[in-house]
């Protein structure tokens, strides 16, 4: 059982009654209501605090009382079982049985994520049943795109109210904590993507009990901005960064859009009280989402970024695309894709189209600090109609840059299909009201009027079921000759990485990057035990040279002969001693 500690929520405490704990200080009563209609009156403590501690087992359904009239479901529930306006449930965290009790995870630079959407797979079950596959692949780490209870059965995740609650159209807390057994058991890490910065539309009731949460004086594009400037908002999310730590033993957190939380000084506590909670032995792995290129914040407990600046001009050297936000990537895109090999950040303080600087210096950080992609759910789903990478792209240069990927010293992420070569979609989809729905449609359409390729062409509904059921992974393709092919040249890749590059990525650093023509670049770091890594890339049209240094040995040629690389090719070669 836990110990009864002041956090938000419901628990178990040592007597075997549950401790209920509610922020609401608009509120002046709040009471505990059962299923039967028997209500329990709370304390009133200081500062807005509501508390009761009731003789109550795991199992008890539960929902708040607010001032008589308004029914909530509890804001820091466990587990909501009929959706995000039904009843909380109380859960015991203690009770599931883990198998894998000796597992402290795996080292930064061993990680090969891999993101999956859990509804899109069949749910927490059907996740685990695909991860031995994974395993022999090569990946290292499954991320979970965001698992908060959201409204209805279908949503990418971020549009979660209650973020203690893992969803229940995936399956129970139980389920959840099997899967990510599991994977421990494969020596598979679990990362958990994790929403801090807004709450969806629909279901989030702190505004009518706990206006303080939000602060009108700061807009975000959800609405008013989360007050983290509070105590009890502080610890609401820390709270529950800590319970996927400690609860269900999850490897790695990925922090969405921390650019939109204005309180800095928040991720700083929310890093050092995570690292604080376990012990020297356990990794624990946090990632960031911050489209602000902070470089300072992945030396103060955040181990590295996505980088999207990496992901942005690559697509754009792949594909052509040039409109949007792939406008500060088109001009000079060549000298930009050796800047990210070199430094990581592409805008370190620049202007962007929109006239505003944007980014820090990133030179001296290890190119482990940056997660590179050259896909996942943001990049492919929210394009207009979600088009994978294969079908906007030659596959010679999709493959010289897969290489490019898995071979860097930067740290890969892969999305989910992305091994077989995928060409089915995914899409943005919900399962909102009918009128949320429609608001979100012509929202989507709307977003999409910059880009000429979509102009006036309508855009997949979000709400419809058959949205969702596009976005589902193809896996009858998986096994096609096609798909084993794909999976054949990922599998390669991922080995010679394991082999050659993650033993030497510790101490590794950033030596240089030339322009060796259009498209056309080649990158060099030296590695943590002396030896030299060169990568060429070629994703332009025409053949360039690019001279090895004697003596060097090749560790992967795609298309290239020696030192001539012609279009759509690559070539990795490792020099020093063996």
């Amino acid at each position: 059982m836990l110990e009864a500690k002041p956090r938000h929520g419901a628990w178990l405490n040592v007597s075997g009654h549950t401790h209920f704990a509610l922020w609401a200080p608009d509120a002046k009563r709040v009471a505990v209501t059962l299923q039967d209609d028997t209500q329990h009156e709370m304390s009133a403590n200081d500062d807005g605090w509501f508390t009761a501690s009731l003789p109550l087992a795991a199992g008890t359904d539960y929902q708040y009382l607010i001032d008589g009239h308004l029914r909530v479901p509890d804001p820091a529930s466990r587990w909501q079982a009929n959706d995000v306006h039904g009843p909380s449930r109380v859960i015991d965290p203690q009770a599931y049985h883990w198998r894998s009790n000796q597992w402290q995870g795996r080292p930064w630079q061993e990680t090969v994520l891999y993101e999956v959407h859990v509804g899109t797979l069949g749910g927490y079950a059907a996740v685990a049943e695909k991860l031995p596959a994974l395993a022999e692949l090569g990946i290292t780490a499954i991320e979970l795109m965001p698992l908060g209870e959201f409204p209805g059965g279908r949503n990418w995740g971020y549009d979660g109210v209650l973020p203690y609650a893992p969803d229940s159209s995936y399956g129970t807390p139980d389920e959840l904590r099997s899967l990510i057994d599991r994977a421990h058991e494969l020596g598979l890490m679990v990362f958990v993507d994790v929403v801090y910065n807004h709450f969806g539309p629909d279901g989030n009731y702190l505004g009518q009990y706990a206006s303080a949460f939000f602060r009108e004086d700061v807009h975000t594009p959800w609405g008013p901005a989360i007050d983290f400037r509070r105590r009890e908002v502080r610890d609401y999310f820390i709270d529950n960064a800590l319970m996927w730590v400690q609860d269900y033993r999850i490897d790695g957190l990925r922090f969405d859009a921390v650019h939109a939380i204005g309180e800095r000084d928040f991720l700083l506590e929310m890093a050092e009280r995570l690292h604080a909670s376990i012990p020297a032995s356990r990794h624990l792995h946090l990632v960031l989402e911050n489209e602000h290129n902070d470089a300072e914040l992945l030396q103060q407990g955040f181990v590295a970024q996505w980088n999207d600046d990496g992901h942005n001009v690559l697509h754009h050297l792949l594909t052509g695309e040039h409109e949007g936000y792939y406008a500060d990537f088109a001009e000079d895109a060549t000298h930009k894709l050796a800047r990210c090999l070199r430094e990581g950040f592409i805008y370190q303080g620049e202007t962007t189209r929109h006239g505003t600087a944007r980014g820090s210096s990133s030179g001296h950080l290890p190119p482990s600090a940056f997660v590179l992609f050259l896909q996942n759910h943001d990049q492919v789903g929210n394009r207009a109609v979600g088009e994978r990478l294969r079908t906007l792209a030659d596959d010679h240069a999709l493959k010289s840059a897969t290489a490019l990927l898995l071979l860097s010293p930067m740290i890969p992420l892969l999305f989910m299909g992305e091994e077989w070569g995928s060409e089915q979609p995914f899409q943005f989809f919900t399962s909102h009201n009918d009128e949320l729905g429609e608001a979100v449609r012509k929202g989507r359409q709307n977003e999409f009027k910059d880009f000429s390729k979509f102009s006036g062409q309508a855009i997949p509904a979000p709400n419809d079921a058959s949205t969702f059921e596009t976005s589902m992974p193809d896996y009858h393709n998986r096994d096609t000759a096609d798909g084993s092919a794909w999976q054949a040249f990922y599998r390669e890749l991922l080995s010679l990485r394991h082999q050659h590059i993650v033993p030497r990525l510790p101490g590794s650093q950033a030596l240089e990057s030339r322009v060796l023509g259009e498209a056309a670049v080649t990158a060099s770091w030296q590695l943590g035990d002396g030896q030299v890594l060169h990568i060429a890339l070629n994703l332009g049209r025409e053949p360039v040279d690019a001279v090895a240094a004697q003596g060097a040995r090749t560790l992967y040629s795609y298309r290239s002969e020696g030192n001539h690389l012609p279009a759509h090719s690559v070539r990795v070669v490792l020099e020093g001693a063996q």
